[in-house]
């Protein structure tokens, strides 16, 4: 696609808005012999002035500021006046108070204008942090291919970062990579994979993604708290700490997935870590709760790795610049503990967690659906919103470690489990959670 047929696939509309051009030599800054002939050639051939587009645009019935990369103009490159397309983009932004969708296509900084060239991202940076600081989010839909500078700013800068479905993407370009580099790597599937990319859209799916996520990030008046989720089970209060225990265990109880189904009109994924890693055990994202937006993680059951600490607290920092309420779920025996864990940073991801919710301004609240083991659940646990289901359990450490610590038998488990006072109820009486919640209430009662 050209940079205009990819704004056409997505826009109901868009009313294109050109900064002056700036005076640039015949042969650009540096005087490169035949520069000024290719330009003229890219012009002639593609019909644009430049490599990048920008404008304001309605998407899926959302005003938008949208950036569209012309490749068929020297590679959509980024040279001195693209730079100053792409900040007359983002300041527009800023000035109308929209959020900003860039159709990224880019083989990365002109070869052909040098140090002028590569300092434009430096100039993307700045105002990207700008826009960031008025609390405006950024769309980046990745097309083929995204590599080099523009993947680095534009692209991998963004709040939320589509692809299309075998997209060319990452810093180095196809001529620059290792010769025996994995290509998978370089695509979009790759990149998703390794946490880089929230989600791979189809073609036929992207506008009504777009105008999805448009819709969830469109945030009016101050944030309020999420409401509680109605507990799915209608599992009884356990007896007795090890009755809690195997009632959190059970396999028939509701997991994460069946709670967000129930709670959100529709959900939109935000994956990964973005630092290499994904854990497909904690899901998080944002979805639409009575035509308001709410960001969510949710643990599944399993131990959380820090790769899903780190997309956690990714999520709930974005949420808190945007002004969006939080739902955590609770669901986890425990932090992972393995060896390739703490060579991933288990520490620090739980730290990080931990200081997310902290300095949270936005009411975030959380519901402990099933297991709640130590400081690994506790990391996304709001101190003074937390709620449990009567097929929960919260504890300092799983009732089995707990008897190993203090050197007791397996005999002595079940006992440990009752002295944790564990319980939902329990729970509650020591001011941990601030109720017990049951089902949803039918017609018949």
């Amino acid at each position: 696609m050209s940079a205009r047929q990819a704004v056409d696939a997505v826009a109901e509309s868009f009313t294109e808005h050109r900064p002056a051009a700036r005076p640039l030599p015949p042969d650009g800054p540096l005087g490169w012999s035949g520069y000024g002939d290719s330009r003229e050639r890219a012009s002639a051939r593609t019909g644009e002035e430049e490599s990048v587009l920008h404008g304001t645009a309605v998407v899926g019935g959302r005003e938008c500021v949208l950036v569209s990369f012309e490749f068929g103009f020297l590679g959509g490159s980024l040279g001195g006046r693209t730079g100053d397309r792409l900040e007359a983009a983002y300041a527009l932004a800023g000035e109308r108070g929209l959020p900003l969708v860039s159709l990224v296509a880019t083989g990365g900084s002109r070869m052909q204008e040098g140090m002028v060239a590569l300092i434009q991202l430096q100039r993307v940076a700045r105002a990207s942090a700008l826009l960031r600081a008025r609390g405006l989010p950024q769309i980046a839909v990745l097309r083929d291919p995204t590599t080099g500078g523009g993947w680095a700013t534009v692209g991998a800068g963004a709040d939320v970062v589509l692809a299309l479905p075998g997209a060319q993407i990452g810093f180095a370009g196809s001529r620059v990579r290792p010769a025996d580099a994995d290509p998978y790597a370089y695509t979009a599937e790759g990149q998703l994979a390794a946490g880089q990319v929230d989600a791979v859209v189809p073609p036929d799916e992207l506008p009504g993604t777009l105008a999805r996520w448009l819709t969830a990030l469109a945030v009016t008046g101050p944030a309020q708290a999420a409401p509680v989720p109605a507990a799915l089970s209608a599992a009884g209060l356990p007896a007795t700490g090890w009755d809690a225990v195997e009632q959190a265990r059970s396999a028939a109880r509701p997991r994460a997935a069946a709670y967000l189904d129930a709670y959100f009109a529709y959900r939109l994924p935000l994956s990964g870590d973005r630092c290499g890693g994904r854990d497909p055990g904690l899901l998080c994202g944002v979805g639409l709760r009575d035509g308001r937006p709410v960001a969510y993680a949710a643990q599944c059951g399993t131990a959380t790795r820090p790769a899903g600490y780190r997309t956690a607290a990714r999520v709930i920092r974005l949420a808190d610049r945007l002004g969006l309420p939080v739902l955590t779920l609770i669901d986890t025996p425990g932090a992972a503990n393995d060896a390739e864990a703490e060579r991933t940073g288990a520490g620090a991801a739980i730290a990080d967690a931990f200081a997310a919710v902290a300095s949270a301004r936005v009411p975030v609240t959380t519901l402990v659906i099933g297991e709640g083991g130590s400081g690994g659940a506790l990391a996304l646990a709001a101190p003074d919103n937390t709620h449990v289901t009567t097929d929960s359990y919260f504890s300092v450490i799983a009732p089995e470690l707990a008897a190993a610590i203090l050197k007791r038998g397996p005999d002595e488990v079940r006992s440990t489990a009752d002295q944790l006072r564990l319980r939902p109820q329990d729970l509650v009486e020591l001011g941990i959670a601030r109720s017990v919640v049951g089902p949803a209430r039918t017609s018949g009662g």
